[in-house]
């Protein structure tokens, strides 16, 4: 039985969502195709109609799951307070790849890290967005500055042991980006203090 365009596509789509989970949940060195394959209902036999490595997947995988950690999230407050809560934390495999992969990546080749690369950049700019503040460049380094603060505290709390140091890496990281948004929320010239004169 021919397989027609739109199940090819679906199939595809399949692989890279079971891929993104797994690589999420145990890295890349783990996985293996047909784990992969097993994993998205296909038989392993079908991997290479879609994929011409398991270097191909990853890096495909990481265009595809930055692509969508990127998309539809527009209160920059509710989504802050959902990246750094403990049930992101604690589900990996559903978290964002930028904080289950960025390390791992950087082992991959030239493919992946150029998806890396450009999940990271459209996320800046995302962010960038939605930052409050008086310039493009105030609000560019606000966004890198958060979400570099962001993405180090999950993986910071992952790695920990202790819980209650873990839940406070979240919560401290939390209020720290909250307080910086909201004293970048008031003009500069309110912020700067008055300089008499006679100084």
């Amino acid at each position: 039985m021919k397989v027609t365009r739109e199940q090819m596509a679906e199939n595809r789509l399949r692989i890279l969502d079971s891929a993104a989970e797994l690589f999420r949940a145990k890295g890349f060195e783990a996985v293996t195709v047909a784990e992969v394959m097993k994993a998205a209902g296909l038989t392993h036999g079908g991997f290479y109609g879609h994929f011409s490595s398991k270097d191909d997947l990853v890096a495909q995988t990481l265009a595809h799951s930055l692509k969508i950690d990127t998309e539809g999230k527009s209160n920059l407050s509710s989504w802050i307070g959902s990246y750094l809560s403990p049930r992101h934390r604690d589900d990996p495999g559903h978290g964002c790849p930028t904080a289950g992969l960025a390390a791992e990546t950087r082992h991959q080749g030239p493919a992946a890290q150029a998806a890396m690369t450009e999940g990271v950049r459209a996320q800046i700019e995302r962010i960038s967005q939605a930052m409050p503040g008086a310039g493009e460049a105030e609000k560019r380094r606000a966004a890198i500055g958060s979400w570099s603060a962001m993405v180090g505290a999950v993986i910071l709390a992952r790695a920990i042991a202790d819980p209650e140091l873990s839940d406070e890496v979240l919560k401290e990281t939390h209020a720290w980006i909250d307080a910086a948004l909201a004293r970048d929320a008031v003009p500069r010239e309110a912020n700067t203090p008055a300089v008499s004169a006679h100084s």
